[in-house]
Protein backbone atom coordinates (compact mmCIF):
# COMPACT_ATOMS: atom_id res chain seq x y z
CA UNK A 1 0.00 0.00 0.00
CA UNK A 2 2.90 2.36 0.79
CA UNK A 3 4.45 1.65 -2.62
CA UNK A 4 1.13 2.29 -4.38
CA UNK A 5 0.87 5.61 -2.58
CA UNK A 6 4.37 6.55 -3.64
CA UNK A 7 3.52 5.68 -7.24
CA UNK A 8 0.40 7.86 -7.14
CA UNK A 9 2.34 10.81 -5.74
CA UNK A 10 5.08 10.26 -8.35
CA UNK A 11 2.49 10.28 -11.14
CA UNK A 12 0.86 13.46 -9.80
CA UNK A 13 4.29 15.10 -9.55
CA UNK A 14 5.15 14.11 -13.12
CA UNK A 15 1.76 15.35 -14.30
CA UNK A 16 2.39 18.72 -12.60
CA UNK A 17 5.80 18.96 -14.27
CA UNK A 18 4.20 18.25 -17.66
CA UNK A 19 1.59 20.96 -17.11
CA UNK A 20 4.29 23.46 -16.11
CA UNK A 21 6.33 22.54 -19.19
CA UNK A 22 3.22 23.05 -21.33
CA UNK A 23 2.61 26.46 -19.78
CA UNK A 24 6.25 27.48 -20.28
CA UNK A 25 6.14 26.35 -23.90
CA UNK A 26 3.04 28.45 -24.53
CA UNK A 27 4.80 31.57 -23.32
CA UNK A 28 7.87 30.80 -25.41
CA UNK A 29 6.24 29.52 -28.58
CA UNK A 30 2.77 31.03 -28.87
CA UNK A 31 -0.84 30.02 -28.08
CA UNK A 32 -1.29 27.12 -25.69
CA UNK A 33 -2.50 23.78 -27.06
CA UNK A 34 -4.67 23.08 -24.03
CA UNK A 35 -4.18 19.87 -22.07
CA UNK A 36 -7.48 17.98 -22.01
CA UNK A 37 -6.32 14.91 -20.07
CA UNK A 38 -3.35 13.66 -18.08
CA UNK A 39 -2.70 9.93 -18.45
CA UNK A 40 -0.05 8.70 -16.00
CA UNK A 41 3.05 10.67 -17.02
CA UNK A 42 1.71 11.69 -20.43
CA UNK A 43 -0.83 14.24 -21.67
CA UNK A 44 -3.50 14.49 -24.37
CA UNK A 45 -3.89 17.95 -25.88
CA UNK A 46 -6.82 19.65 -27.57
CA UNK A 47 -5.38 19.37 -31.08
CA UNK A 48 -5.22 15.57 -30.72
CA UNK A 49 -8.84 15.52 -29.61
CA UNK A 50 -9.93 17.71 -32.53
CA UNK A 51 -8.03 15.53 -35.02
CA UNK A 52 -9.65 12.37 -33.67
CA UNK A 53 -13.12 13.92 -33.81
CA UNK A 54 -12.45 14.93 -37.43
CA UNK A 55 -11.80 11.25 -38.18
CA UNK A 56 -14.69 9.85 -36.14
CA UNK A 57 -17.51 12.09 -37.41
CA UNK A 58 -17.29 11.06 -41.11
CA UNK A 59 -17.20 7.40 -40.05
CA UNK A 60 -20.36 7.87 -37.98
CA UNK A 61 -22.06 9.67 -40.86
CA UNK A 62 -21.12 6.86 -43.26
CA UNK A 63 -22.68 4.28 -40.91
CA UNK A 64 -25.80 6.42 -40.40
CA UNK A 65 -25.06 6.80 -36.68
CA UNK A 66 -26.61 9.96 -35.15
CA UNK A 67 -23.96 12.50 -34.09
CA UNK A 68 -24.35 13.29 -30.35
CA UNK A 69 -24.08 16.85 -28.98
CA UNK A 70 -20.56 18.28 -29.16
CA UNK A 71 -19.78 17.96 -25.45
CA UNK A 72 -20.91 14.31 -25.37
CA UNK A 73 -18.94 13.55 -28.54
CA UNK A 74 -15.80 15.11 -27.05
CA UNK A 75 -16.15 13.01 -23.90
CA UNK A 76 -16.64 9.78 -25.86
CA UNK A 77 -13.70 10.45 -28.15
CA UNK A 78 -11.49 11.52 -25.24
CA UNK A 79 -12.29 8.25 -23.45
CA UNK A 80 -11.13 6.36 -26.55
CA UNK A 81 -7.91 8.39 -26.70
CA UNK A 82 -7.23 7.69 -23.03
CA UNK A 83 -7.68 3.94 -23.47
CA UNK A 84 -5.41 3.99 -26.52
CA UNK A 85 -2.76 5.94 -24.63
CA UNK A 86 -2.90 3.48 -21.70
CA UNK A 87 -2.43 0.55 -24.06
CA UNK A 88 0.54 2.16 -25.80
CA UNK A 89 2.08 2.85 -22.41
CA UNK A 90 1.55 -0.79 -21.40
CA UNK A 91 3.14 -1.98 -24.66
CA UNK A 92 6.18 0.22 -24.00
CA UNK A 93 6.34 -1.06 -20.42
CA UNK A 94 6.65 -4.69 -21.55
CA UNK A 95 8.91 -3.90 -24.50
CA UNK A 96 6.37 -4.67 -27.23
CA UNK A 97 7.06 -2.98 -30.56
CA UNK A 98 6.01 -3.10 -34.22
CA UNK A 99 9.10 -3.12 -36.42
CA UNK A 100 9.25 -1.54 -39.86
CA UNK A 101 9.15 -4.89 -41.67
CA UNK A 102 5.90 -5.91 -39.97
CA UNK A 103 4.38 -2.49 -40.62
CA UNK A 104 5.38 -2.55 -44.27
CA UNK A 105 3.77 -5.97 -44.77
CA UNK A 106 0.56 -4.75 -43.09
CA UNK A 107 0.41 -1.73 -45.42
CA UNK A 108 0.94 -3.96 -48.46
CA UNK A 109 -1.88 -6.22 -47.23
CA UNK A 110 -4.23 -3.23 -46.81
CA UNK A 111 -3.43 -2.03 -50.32
CA UNK A 112 -3.93 -5.53 -51.78
CA UNK A 113 -7.32 -5.97 -50.07
CA UNK A 114 -8.43 -2.76 -51.78
CA UNK A 115 -7.07 -3.82 -55.18
CA UNK A 116 -4.24 -1.27 -55.08
CA UNK A 117 -0.48 -1.18 -55.04
CA UNK A 118 1.17 0.48 -52.06
CA UNK A 119 1.98 3.55 -54.15
CA UNK A 120 -1.63 3.74 -55.38
CA UNK A 121 -2.81 3.52 -51.75
CA UNK A 122 -0.53 6.43 -50.87
CA UNK A 123 -1.90 8.50 -53.77
CA UNK A 124 -5.53 7.67 -52.86
CA UNK A 125 -5.02 8.69 -49.23
CA UNK A 126 -3.28 11.95 -50.08
CA UNK A 127 -5.95 12.76 -52.67
CA UNK A 128 -8.55 12.41 -49.88
CA UNK A 129 -6.61 14.83 -47.69
CA UNK A 130 -4.92 12.30 -45.38
CA UNK A 131 -1.14 12.32 -45.04
CA UNK A 132 0.33 8.90 -45.74
CA UNK A 133 2.76 9.24 -42.83
CA UNK A 134 -0.19 9.78 -40.46
CA UNK A 135 -1.94 6.71 -41.88
CA UNK A 136 1.26 4.72 -41.54
CA UNK A 137 1.70 5.60 -37.88
CA UNK A 138 -1.99 5.00 -37.14
CA UNK A 139 -1.63 1.54 -38.68
CA UNK A 140 1.47 0.88 -36.56
CA UNK A 141 -0.46 1.78 -33.42
CA UNK A 142 -3.43 -0.40 -34.40
CA UNK A 143 -1.10 -3.37 -34.90
CA UNK A 144 0.60 -2.61 -31.59
CA UNK A 145 -2.76 -2.51 -29.77
CA UNK A 146 -3.90 -5.75 -31.42
CA UNK A 147 -0.63 -7.51 -30.56
CA UNK A 148 -0.78 -6.25 -26.98
CA UNK A 149 -4.33 -7.56 -26.53
CA UNK A 150 -3.33 -10.89 -28.05
CA UNK A 151 -0.39 -11.24 -25.67
CA UNK A 152 -2.07 -9.93 -22.52
CA UNK A 153 -5.58 -11.37 -22.95
CA UNK A 154 -6.42 -13.52 -25.95
CA UNK A 155 -3.73 -16.17 -25.56
CA UNK A 156 -5.09 -17.05 -22.10
CA UNK A 157 -8.63 -17.80 -23.31
CA UNK A 158 -9.72 -21.43 -23.15
CA UNK A 159 -12.79 -22.98 -24.82
CA UNK A 160 -14.09 -26.30 -23.49
CA UNK A 161 -15.83 -29.08 -25.43
CA UNK A 162 -18.91 -28.55 -23.26
CA UNK A 163 -19.09 -24.89 -24.34
CA UNK A 164 -18.84 -25.97 -28.00
CA UNK A 165 -21.64 -28.51 -27.48
CA UNK A 166 -23.94 -25.89 -25.92
CA UNK A 167 -23.18 -23.36 -28.67
CA UNK A 168 -23.97 -25.86 -31.46
CA UNK A 169 -27.18 -26.89 -29.73
CA UNK A 170 -28.41 -23.28 -29.63
CA UNK A 171 -26.71 -21.46 -32.46
CA UNK A 172 -25.43 -23.83 -35.14
CA UNK A 173 -27.33 -21.88 -37.80
CA UNK A 174 -25.03 -18.88 -37.23
CA UNK A 175 -22.13 -20.89 -38.64
CA UNK A 176 -23.71 -21.87 -41.96
CA UNK A 177 -22.64 -19.91 -45.04
CA UNK A 178 -25.89 -18.11 -45.89
CA UNK A 179 -27.12 -17.67 -49.44
CA UNK A 180 -30.72 -16.59 -48.64
CA UNK A 181 -32.86 -15.78 -45.61
CA UNK A 182 -36.55 -15.69 -44.82
CA UNK A 183 -37.59 -12.76 -42.64
CA UNK A 184 -40.62 -11.82 -40.57
CA UNK A 185 -41.34 -8.23 -39.61
CA UNK A 186 -43.40 -6.09 -37.24
CA UNK A 187 -43.68 -2.31 -37.63
CA UNK A 188 -44.81 0.08 -34.91
CA UNK A 189 -45.39 3.20 -36.98
CA UNK A 190 -44.32 6.66 -35.79
CA UNK A 191 -43.38 9.56 -38.03
CA UNK A 192 -39.85 10.91 -38.15
CA UNK A 193 -40.91 14.32 -36.85
CA UNK A 194 -43.23 13.03 -34.11
CA UNK A 195 -43.00 14.57 -30.61
CA UNK A 196 -40.52 12.92 -28.27
CA UNK A 197 -43.30 11.53 -26.06
CA UNK A 198 -44.95 9.84 -29.04
CA UNK A 199 -41.63 8.33 -30.15
CA UNK A 200 -40.96 7.03 -26.66
CA UNK A 201 -44.44 5.52 -26.46
CA UNK A 202 -43.82 3.67 -29.74
CA UNK A 203 -40.41 2.49 -28.53
CA UNK A 204 -41.93 1.15 -25.31
CA UNK A 205 -44.65 -0.63 -27.26
CA UNK A 206 -42.08 -2.26 -29.57
CA UNK A 207 -39.95 -3.34 -26.60
CA UNK A 208 -43.01 -4.90 -24.99
CA UNK A 209 -43.70 -6.94 -28.12
CA UNK A 210 -40.09 -8.13 -28.22
CA UNK A 211 -40.41 -9.29 -24.61
CA UNK A 212 -43.59 -11.23 -25.49
CA UNK A 213 -41.95 -12.86 -28.52
CA UNK A 214 -38.82 -13.84 -26.60
CA UNK A 215 -41.10 -15.25 -23.94
CA UNK A 216 -42.60 -17.66 -26.49
CA UNK A 217 -45.45 -15.75 -28.14
CA UNK A 218 -46.20 -16.71 -31.76
CA UNK A 219 -44.66 -14.12 -34.10
CA UNK A 220 -47.32 -14.45 -36.81
CA UNK A 221 -50.14 -13.95 -34.31
CA UNK A 222 -48.43 -10.92 -32.70
CA UNK A 223 -47.72 -9.40 -36.12
CA UNK A 224 -51.30 -9.87 -37.31
CA UNK A 225 -52.60 -8.21 -34.14
CA UNK A 226 -50.15 -5.36 -33.61
CA UNK A 227 -48.05 -4.64 -36.73
CA UNK A 228 -48.61 -1.54 -38.85
CA UNK A 229 -46.66 -3.14 -41.69
CA UNK A 230 -48.19 -4.10 -45.05
CA UNK A 231 -47.58 -7.82 -44.38
CA UNK A 232 -49.29 -7.81 -40.99
CA UNK A 233 -52.11 -10.12 -42.13
CA UNK A 234 -49.50 -12.54 -43.52
CA UNK A 235 -47.99 -12.82 -40.05
CA UNK A 236 -45.34 -10.29 -40.95
CA UNK A 237 -43.80 -12.73 -43.46
CA UNK A 238 -41.54 -10.83 -45.88
CA UNK A 239 -40.58 -13.98 -47.78
CA UNK A 240 -37.16 -15.11 -49.02
CA UNK A 241 -34.31 -12.73 -49.88
CA UNK A 242 -30.99 -13.47 -51.54
CA UNK A 243 -28.34 -12.06 -49.22
CA UNK A 244 -27.50 -9.20 -51.58
CA UNK A 245 -31.17 -8.19 -51.76
CA UNK A 246 -31.94 -8.02 -48.02
CA UNK A 247 -33.38 -4.57 -47.12
CA UNK A 248 -30.67 -2.33 -45.69
CA UNK A 249 -32.42 -2.08 -42.32
CA UNK A 250 -32.02 -5.84 -41.81
CA UNK A 251 -28.80 -6.40 -43.78
CA UNK A 252 -26.54 -6.96 -40.79
CA UNK A 253 -29.14 -8.95 -38.87
CA UNK A 254 -29.54 -11.32 -41.84
CA UNK A 255 -25.95 -12.43 -41.28
CA UNK A 256 -25.91 -12.48 -37.48
CA UNK A 257 -29.30 -13.66 -36.18
CA UNK A 258 -29.79 -17.35 -35.45
CA UNK A 259 -32.89 -19.08 -36.86
CA UNK A 260 -35.87 -18.08 -34.71
CA UNK A 261 -34.02 -15.20 -33.02
CA UNK A 262 -35.78 -11.85 -32.48
CA UNK A 263 -34.02 -8.51 -32.95
CA UNK A 264 -34.19 -5.53 -30.64
CA UNK A 265 -36.44 -2.71 -31.97
CA UNK A 266 -34.78 -0.84 -34.85
CA UNK A 267 -35.58 2.83 -35.49
CA UNK A 268 -36.17 4.13 -39.01
CA UNK A 269 -38.02 7.20 -40.39
CA UNK A 270 -41.22 5.12 -40.51
CA UNK A 271 -41.12 3.84 -36.93
CA UNK A 272 -39.75 0.90 -34.92
CA UNK A 273 -39.14 -2.46 -36.58
CA UNK A 274 -38.80 -5.92 -35.06
CA UNK A 275 -37.15 -8.59 -37.23
CA UNK A 276 -37.25 -12.38 -36.86
CA UNK A 277 -35.00 -14.70 -38.86
CA UNK A 278 -37.49 -17.40 -39.83
CA UNK A 279 -35.22 -19.64 -41.92
CA UNK A 280 -32.00 -19.75 -43.91
CA UNK A 281 -30.65 -21.38 -47.04
CA UNK A 282 -26.96 -22.03 -47.19
CA UNK A 283 -24.05 -24.36 -47.51
CA UNK A 284 -22.61 -26.17 -44.54
CA UNK A 285 -18.80 -26.34 -44.84
CA UNK A 286 -17.71 -29.82 -45.92
CA UNK A 287 -13.94 -30.00 -45.65
CA UNK A 288 -10.89 -28.32 -44.21
CA UNK A 289 -7.19 -28.68 -44.94
CA UNK A 290 -5.22 -29.34 -41.77
CA UNK A 291 -1.48 -28.92 -41.34
CA UNK A 292 0.76 -30.91 -39.02
CA UNK A 293 3.49 -28.57 -37.82
CA UNK A 294 6.07 -27.85 -35.16
CA UNK A 295 7.73 -24.61 -34.18
CA UNK A 296 10.29 -22.86 -32.01
CA UNK A 297 9.29 -19.59 -30.31
CA UNK A 298 11.59 -16.91 -28.91
CA UNK A 299 9.67 -14.26 -26.97
CA UNK A 300 10.89 -10.66 -27.00
CA UNK A 301 11.16 -8.52 -23.88
CA UNK A 302 13.17 -5.65 -22.46
CA UNK A 303 16.10 -8.09 -22.31
CA UNK A 304 15.52 -9.80 -25.68
CA UNK A 305 15.26 -7.41 -28.62
CA UNK A 306 13.62 -8.30 -31.93
CA UNK A 307 17.02 -8.43 -33.61
CA UNK A 308 18.35 -10.83 -30.94
CA UNK A 309 15.36 -13.18 -31.28
CA UNK A 310 15.58 -13.14 -35.07
CA UNK A 311 19.32 -13.84 -35.03
CA UNK A 312 18.96 -16.76 -32.59
CA UNK A 313 16.29 -18.35 -34.79
CA UNK A 314 18.38 -17.85 -37.93
CA UNK A 315 21.18 -19.77 -36.25
CA UNK A 316 18.79 -22.53 -35.11
CA UNK A 317 17.34 -22.78 -38.62
CA UNK A 318 20.81 -23.24 -40.11
CA UNK A 319 21.47 -26.06 -37.64
CA UNK A 320 18.16 -27.75 -38.54
CA UNK A 321 18.77 -27.42 -42.28
CA UNK A 322 22.26 -28.80 -41.62
CA UNK A 323 20.77 -31.97 -40.16
CA UNK A 324 20.29 -31.38 -36.43
CA UNK A 325 17.10 -32.65 -34.82
CA UNK A 326 14.30 -30.03 -34.78
CA UNK A 327 12.62 -31.62 -31.77
CA UNK A 328 15.78 -31.58 -29.66
CA UNK A 329 16.45 -27.92 -30.47
CA UNK A 330 12.81 -27.02 -29.71
CA UNK A 331 13.00 -28.70 -26.30
CA UNK A 332 16.23 -26.81 -25.52
CA UNK A 333 15.39 -23.36 -26.90
CA UNK A 334 11.65 -22.75 -27.41
CA UNK A 335 9.84 -20.35 -25.08
CA UNK A 336 6.50 -22.05 -25.82
CA UNK A 337 6.51 -24.29 -22.75
CA UNK A 338 3.55 -26.39 -23.87
CA UNK A 339 4.86 -27.40 -27.27
CA UNK A 340 8.55 -27.42 -26.28
CA UNK A 341 7.99 -30.53 -24.17
CA UNK A 342 6.68 -32.24 -27.34
CA UNK A 343 9.64 -31.12 -29.44
CA UNK A 344 7.73 -28.09 -30.72
CA UNK A 345 4.86 -30.26 -32.01
CA UNK A 346 1.60 -28.33 -32.54
CA UNK A 347 -0.35 -31.36 -33.77
CA UNK A 348 -2.86 -30.94 -36.60
CA UNK A 349 -3.69 -27.26 -37.09
CA UNK A 350 -6.88 -26.12 -38.84
CA UNK A 351 -7.45 -22.73 -40.52
CA UNK A 352 -8.16 -20.15 -37.85
CA UNK A 353 -6.38 -22.04 -35.07
CA UNK A 354 -3.39 -19.69 -35.18
CA UNK A 355 -2.87 -15.96 -35.57
CA UNK A 356 -2.82 -14.70 -39.20
CA UNK A 357 0.96 -14.17 -39.28
CA UNK A 358 1.53 -17.81 -38.30
CA UNK A 359 -1.13 -19.19 -40.66
CA UNK A 360 0.37 -17.26 -43.59
CA UNK A 361 3.72 -18.94 -43.01
CA UNK A 362 2.13 -22.40 -42.70
CA UNK A 363 0.24 -21.97 -45.95
CA UNK A 364 3.42 -20.97 -47.82
CA UNK A 365 5.51 -23.98 -46.74
CA UNK A 366 5.85 -27.36 -48.43
CA UNK A 367 6.04 -30.49 -46.24
CA UNK A 368 9.39 -30.75 -44.39
CA UNK A 369 10.28 -27.14 -45.27
CA UNK A 370 11.45 -24.85 -42.44
CA UNK A 371 10.40 -21.20 -42.55
CA UNK A 372 12.63 -18.20 -42.21
CA UNK A 373 12.23 -16.45 -38.83
CA UNK A 374 9.01 -14.41 -38.65
CA UNK A 375 7.21 -12.34 -36.08
CA UNK A 376 3.75 -12.78 -34.53
CA UNK A 377 2.09 -11.11 -31.53
CA UNK A 378 3.73 -13.77 -29.32
CA UNK A 379 7.32 -13.27 -30.46
CA UNK A 380 9.58 -14.70 -33.19
CA UNK A 381 9.12 -18.18 -34.67
CA UNK A 382 10.45 -20.70 -37.08
CA UNK A 383 7.98 -23.37 -38.15
CA UNK A 384 8.25 -26.63 -40.04
CA UNK A 385 5.36 -28.26 -41.90
CA UNK A 386 5.41 -32.03 -41.46
CA UNK A 387 2.28 -33.09 -43.37
CA UNK A 388 -1.13 -31.99 -44.67
CA UNK A 389 -4.50 -33.69 -44.87
CA UNK A 390 -8.06 -32.87 -45.97
CA UNK A 391 -10.73 -33.68 -43.40
CA UNK A 392 -14.10 -34.17 -45.08
CA UNK A 393 -16.00 -34.00 -41.82
CA UNK A 394 -18.72 -31.41 -41.43
CA UNK A 395 -18.96 -32.01 -37.70
CA UNK A 396 -15.30 -31.18 -37.14
CA UNK A 397 -15.55 -28.03 -39.26
CA UNK A 398 -18.69 -26.89 -37.44
CA UNK A 399 -17.08 -27.55 -34.07
CA UNK A 400 -14.03 -25.52 -35.07
CA UNK A 401 -16.23 -22.67 -36.27
CA UNK A 402 -18.14 -22.82 -32.99
CA UNK A 403 -14.88 -22.81 -31.03
CA UNK A 404 -13.70 -19.73 -32.97
CA UNK A 405 -17.02 -17.93 -32.38
CA UNK A 406 -16.89 -18.66 -28.64
CA UNK A 407 -13.27 -17.55 -28.43
CA UNK A 408 -14.13 -14.28 -30.18
CA UNK A 409 -17.00 -13.60 -27.78
CA UNK A 410 -14.82 -14.36 -24.77
CA UNK A 411 -12.02 -12.22 -26.17
CA UNK A 412 -14.33 -9.22 -26.55
CA UNK A 413 -15.57 -9.62 -22.98
CA UNK A 414 -12.10 -10.18 -21.48
CA UNK A 415 -10.56 -7.28 -23.40
CA UNK A 416 -13.29 -4.99 -22.05
CA UNK A 417 -12.53 -6.10 -18.46
CA UNK A 418 -8.80 -5.78 -19.06
CA UNK A 419 -9.26 -2.22 -20.33
CA UNK A 420 -11.32 -1.37 -17.24
CA UNK A 421 -8.52 -2.71 -15.01
CA UNK A 422 -5.90 -0.83 -17.02
CA UNK A 423 -7.76 2.42 -16.48
CA UNK A 424 -8.55 1.73 -12.81
CA UNK A 425 -4.86 1.19 -12.06
CA UNK A 426 -3.77 4.35 -13.90
CA UNK A 427 -3.66 8.00 -12.90
CA UNK A 428 -6.11 9.77 -15.23
CA UNK A 429 -7.16 13.40 -14.80
CA UNK A 430 -9.78 14.84 -17.16
CA UNK A 431 -9.18 18.53 -17.81
CA UNK A 432 -11.61 18.94 -20.72
CA UNK A 433 -13.74 22.04 -20.23
CA UNK A 434 -11.79 23.32 -17.24
CA UNK A 435 -10.88 26.99 -17.29
CA UNK A 436 -7.36 26.24 -16.05
CA UNK A 437 -6.56 23.80 -18.89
Amino acid sequence: MIENGRNRWRRRWLALVLVLIGLWSSVAAGPLDAIVAIVNDDVIVASELRSEIDLVVPQMQQRGTPIPPRDALERQVLDRLILNRLQWQRAEEIGLKVDDAMLQQALVNIATRNGLTLEELREALEASGMRFDDFREDTRRQILTSNLQAQEVVRNIQVTDQEVDRFLEREASRLIERTAVRLQHILIAVSEGAPAAEVEQARTRAQGLVAQLRGGADFARVAATHSDGRQALEGGDLGWFEMAAVPSLAAELAFTLAVGEISDPLRSPSGFHVIRLADIRGDTPQSVTQTQARHILIRTSELVADSDAQRRLEQLRLRIVGGEDFAALARAHSDDAGSALRGGDLGWVSPGDTVPEFETQLDALAPNQVSEPFRSPFGWHIVQVLDRRDRDTTDEVMRQKARDAIRERKANEEIELWLQRLRAEAYVEIRLGRDDS
